[in-house]
Order: C-alpha cells, then structure tokens, then sequence
C-alpha cells in the first residue's frame, strides 16, 4: 500500500507507548475504506467527499514531496487493521524567517469519541512531534478552541497568540471550519 510518507520518519519510541491493539503510521492510499474521514467528521464538517475524491487529493498531497505529513491511528485486532482511531497533520513551511528554518504546523488533530481518554491524543502528537524533529523544524504551531487549550498545555504546547481567520467561501464560513 502507497503511504504518504516514508516509514524512516516513524517513531519507534512513540510505537512502543501505544496501548496494545493500536499502531500509528503514515496515512496510506487506501485509508478511505478504514474510515479517516470518519474520524475528521468527529472534529468539523467535512462534505460528502466520494473514494475517488478522497485518492486524487491523497496522490497530491504525496507529490507535494516534504510539505505534508499525515498520520493516522489504527485499532488493529491481531495483525489485521480494523478502523482508523485517530488523525492528525504536520503541514513543514519552510520561511525565510530564523536563519530560513522550517517550522511545522500541526492541523486537524482528531479522535474518534469512542477511543478518547486513552491517551491517545498526546501520542499522535509526540509522533508528528518527532516528524517534526526529524523534517528539521525548529518549532510546531497550532491553533486550538478555547475548550482544547488545557489537553494542548498538558501536552507541551504553550499559549502564544490568537488566531485570526477570514473567509472567501461562504460555505467554509456557514460550518466555520
């Protein structure tokens, strides 16, 4: 199966505190049938998106070589993968900024209702945290609701700002994604 990235980023660290019957890994081709988008519904409005879609936007984000790194969480029952769990995005900038340094923005952290309060959550991002390091970011970034800040703090993150945002589809603004 096609992954997005390559399995040398994986974290054997992060790997080996997940509880048993789960695994984190690259988001792969064939990650629609597994329910990813699932998953996102959990966090925001998502559309009806069809397979199809799903694989062209996949095969761009793979072209787009060292800018997107997906990776999901998988409940397995043996060695068989039964549902995606859990997802979470590093988008790697690279800035003319801090000697032309790299940083990385964490995106669409999502897990499933059923699997939340299993730490879950924190180890999807030690495991972009680790991309992180190893793409060469010097930071990570990320934007949260005022309700999530306490999960970020307990996971390393600090306040540093405030978001802002402003629309040019009505749509996107009608679901406030």
């Amino acid at each position: 199966m096609t992954s997005l990235f390559s399995n040398d980023l994986v974290s054997p660290k992060v790997l080996e505190t997940l509880p048993e019957g789960y695994t984190c890994r690259a988001l792969q081709r064939g990650d629609y049938k597994l329910g990813h988008l699932d998953v996102l519904r959990g966090l925001t409005h998502v559309g009806e998106i069809t397979e199809r879609e799903w694989i062209e936007r996949f095969d761009a984000l793979k072209e787009s070589n060292g800018t997107y790194y997906v990776a999901v969480l998988v409940q397995k029952d043996g060695d068989v993968e039964k549902r995606i769990v859990g997802t979470g995005t590093l988008v790697v900038e690279k800035k003319f900024l801090y000697k032309l340094g790299v940083q990385g923005h964490i995106e669409d952290i999502a897990i499933a209702e059923d699997q939340q309060g299993k730490r879950l959550g924190l180890n999807l991002l030690q495991f972009l945290g680790h991309i992180a390091e190893k793409t060469g970011c010097y930071k990570t970034i990320l934007d949260c609701s005022p309700a999530k800040e306490g999960f970020y703090v307990k996971c390393g993150y600090e306040k540093a700002g405030l978001e802002m945002h402003c629309y040019y589809d009505a749509e996107a603004q009608k679901h406030r994604v």
